[in-house]
């Protein structure tokens, strides 16, 4: 037996994957073998452009031995050191860094292991700081609905789509939800400026409906990533964070996706949506998804804040084995340096336009096709394959596209994401224009035969 088919023996029978279908006997999953600037290999040396970027986080692409001897120099030199004993000179530096890129007073960087321990890291914190600012009652987190922040128990109960909580208990208390912000949902007489008004007056309504007494703070991603890369109206955010201050309420970003590059920025909440969050939270692209990190930044108002209180102690009692950890810290440390040196910001400002040309191009083009949209290096395409008498036609019918879309673009050489009845797509920042092109025509070939066969 070959090492791929002994591979294959173990995995059916001891490799639990996430979204694990228990039912099936076997998961069977391509195993990849090796990366190399924006493609992915299989086992069998098939070559793929990896438009997901890993998950959502490959950002400098694949094969960068400088992030590679980084890691291995710091693991040969200190791999761990407690984070209840010592600091360490990578995660010193990176906190520094970080705190010189993020916007505004946001310069205390709490380390985490992944986006969605630094959700939970920020959650904790916001009802930690009005504990201490004798407001215990200020615990109530509102989110919106196909918002997505993370699988550990209280990022997943902020968590806004539901088929992610199928049979899975989560938070019901102190969390409310708001309807979808996505402006495609308005009516067909209802402008974008009306929309936006009506979303941002749902906020202020439910903070009055709960109580501004008790709620400590409002969650919202940029861009709805998960949820569809759904664009919130013009000024929506910049509005949502004057209503936060006028109630108290603290504004926390989830940046976990569109940081460190994504939109071709740093950060985005100040550079495209002209806001400063009280905290901000990030993962993915800090370490190019070359290994595990994450990070709460936090305002230095926040701070202030807290250490302006009459408690003797103020202890935040929360932490990781891994906070901190200093072969991460190294890594983050190197992907700084080649985005600076390589001006990958600049590089994604210069080729965004070719990429959401040939993005939107192609809602014009495909019948099947409701809608495409992006932002930056991020792209969406949502399915129009006719309507259904029943719900689960409908719904039937919604992951078919998906699931056509994602099969016909494999076998072209792309992997794409399906999410029920969209595609997502957010490839390295390294791509060129040259590759832009050879993704798109790959998709559009595959759109033809889809909508031949539906």
């Amino acid at each position: 037996m070959d090492t791929n088919s002994k591979l294959n023996n173990w995995e059916d029978p001891h490799y639990v994957h996430p979204w694990h279908d228990f039912k099936k006997e076997a998961n069977h999953f391509a195993l990849a073998s090796k990366g190399e600037g924006i493609y992915i290999y299989d086992q069998n040396g098939s070559r793929h452009i990896d438009g997901p970027g890993g998950m959502w986080c490959v950002n400098l692409g694949y094969g960068r031995t400088e992030i590679a001897d980084a890691i291995s120099d710091q693991a040969k030199r200190l791999p761990y050191c407690s984070p209840w004993y010592y600091s360490n000179e990578p995660a010193a530096n990176l906190a520094k860094k970080i705190a010189e890129r993020t916007p505004g007073d946001l310069n205390n960087v709490f380390f985490t292991t992944c986006g969605s321990t630094a959700i939970d890291s920020a959650l904790r914190f916001v009802q930690f700081y009005f504990n201490f600012l004798d407001q215990p009652q200020k615990k109530t987190v509102i989110a919106r609905d196909k918002g997505y922040h993370g699988s550990t128990y209280f990022a997943a109960s902020i968590s806004g789509k539901e088929r992610d909580k199928r049979k899975l208990d989560t938070l019901s208390e102190n969390v409310s939800f708001l309807s979808d912000v996505n402006p495609n949902l308005r009516d067909t007489n209802e402008t974008e400026s009306q929309w936006c008004d009506k979303k941002v007056t749902e906020l202020e309504e439910k903070i009055l409906e709960l109580g501004a007494e008790n709620v400590a703070a409002f969650v919202a991603e940029p861009i709805l990533a998960s949820g569809g890369v759904v664009i919130p109206p013009k000024g929506y955010h910049k509005r949502t964070k004057t209503i936060c201050e006028k109630y108290e309420i603290l504004y926390i970003s989830d940046e976990v996706v569109t940081g460190f590059g994504r939109l071709g920025h740093w950060f985005a909440s100040e550079e495209i949506f002209d806001i400063i969050p009280d905290i901000i939270t990030c993962a993915k692209g800090l370490t190019s998804g070359y290994i595990p990190m994450g990070a709460t930044i936090i305002s230095n108002k926040l701070m202030q804040n807290l250490q302006n209180t009459n408690y003797e102690e103020i202890i935040f009692s929360n932490g990781f084995t891994y906070s901190g950890h200093p072969v991460s810290a190294a890594a983050g440390l190197k992907v700084i340096e080649i985005m600076e040196r390589e001006n990958t910001l600049q590089h994604v400002q210069s080729i965004t336009p070719l990429f959401q040309d040939r993005l939107k191009a192609i809602e014009t083009k495909f019948s099947i096709v409701k809608e495409a949209r992006g932002i930056g290096l991020l792209g969406c395409l949502e399915g129009n394959i006719g309507t259904s008498t029943t719900e689960e036609s409908k719904l039937k019918k919604d992951y078919d596209f998906g699931s056509l879309i994602d099969k016909a673009a494999e076998k072209r050489g792309l992997i794409i994401r399906p999410i029920i009845n969209m595609c997502v797509f957010s490839p390295p920042l390294t791509i060129t224009k040259e590759e832009i092109n050879i993704l798109f025509d790959i998709l559009e070939e595959s759109l033809k035969e889809v909508e031949n066969t539906i």
